[in-house]
């Protein structure tokens, strides 16, 4: 199996994995945990996880030239990035935060143009374009859809979020060139839980560890585990074979994927041609934005 195909793979999980935590971290916030208390939690067990790694299996150096990128990636992919979107989850719904991570395939399209000088082919366009319709078709004809002035500011939370984790995307792409997955990410979450210490300590301090019952236990390991550790590890391998973009565009996924996990394990929803052309489109965009397709070559 290519490297390239174990990449899709990777990322297929990765859109599985985060189809559920909208709704998983929304069981634990803010009713048991706070949201920065959640962010400290959440990045000082994956720190623990990484580096533990990283001293068994992977003795790797970093050159000291490439400590500031990853101090940068820290606040990008770790302190922002986990701050606004659970805190923003925590003040909107988790459909409206699906709406919202739409915009982040375009994103990470305008930076890497910019920084990484990564061609804005008509293919990547029309691949955005077919997985932004597919997923707006699924997202915003969903009952429990709404914008207005009660989630103002958890939506905004979600956008800048949004932004935060496309310049992470394209920013630790050089650096994949360079080290293992895990020495650059072990990195990034240290930097990243010295930024977020100070401003959810005293949260933290204040989690009553006593009466959280084993199911939002479950939903705590699920977030730490999965939504962090796993997650993290897999979008950093996907970035050695794919680019930002191809990996960004799996975000059009996740809505489809919460909508599957409904029909088919909650049994509270039904498969209709709606779902489908959604589900065709997103594919579409994948395929187009993944540039397999070297007939288009022109630069916009």
């Amino acid at each position: 199996m290519s490297k390239t195909v174990q990449a899709h793979i990777a990322l297929v999980i990765v859109s599985l994995i985060y189809a559920a935590t909208f709704s998983v971290a929304k069981q634990v916030m803010p009713a048991y945990i706070a949201p920065q208390a959640f962010v400290v939690l959440r990045s000082g067990v994956t720190l623990l996880l990484f580096w533990l790694v990283g001293f068994l299996f992977i003795k790797e150096k970093i050159k000291k030239e490439d400590i500031p990128r990853l101090a940068v990636l820290g606040a990008c992919g770790v302190a922002i990035n986990q701050s606004l979107f659970l805190t923003g989850l925590s003040k909107t719904t988790p459909i409206n935060a699906s709406i919202i991570m739409v915009s982040n395939p375009v994103f990470v399209l305008l930076i890497a143009a910019i920084i990484l000088k990564e061609k804005i082919s008509i293919n990547k366009i029309i691949g955005i374009g077919f997985g932004v319709a597919g997923a707006l078709l699924l997202l915003l004809f969903n009952k429990n859809f709404s914008f207005g002035s009660d989630t103002i500011i958890g939506d905004t939370m979600v956008l800048v979020n949004s932004m935060s984790w496309a310049a992470y995307v394209v920013l630790v792409k050089p650096l994949m060139q360079k080290y293992n997955a895990f020495t650059i990410v072990k990195w990034v979450f240290l930097f990243g839980f010295m930024y977020v210490l100070p401003f959810g300590f005293q949260e933290f301090k204040q989690i009553n560890w006593v009466a959280i019952p084993p199911d939002i236990w479950k939903d705590i390991v699920f977030v730490v585990l999965g939504s962090t550790f796993l997650v993290y590890t897999l979008n950093t391998y996907a970035l050695k074979a794919l680019s930002p973009s191809a990996v960004s565009v799996y975000v059009y996924f996740q809505p489809f994927l919460t909508t599957l996990i409904a029909v088919f394990y909650y049994h509270n929803d039904a498969l209709d041609t709606r779902k489908i052309i959604s589900g065709v489109l997103i594919v579409i965009g994948v395929i187009l934005v993944s540039n397999p397709i070297k007939a288009v070559k022109q630069k916009v």
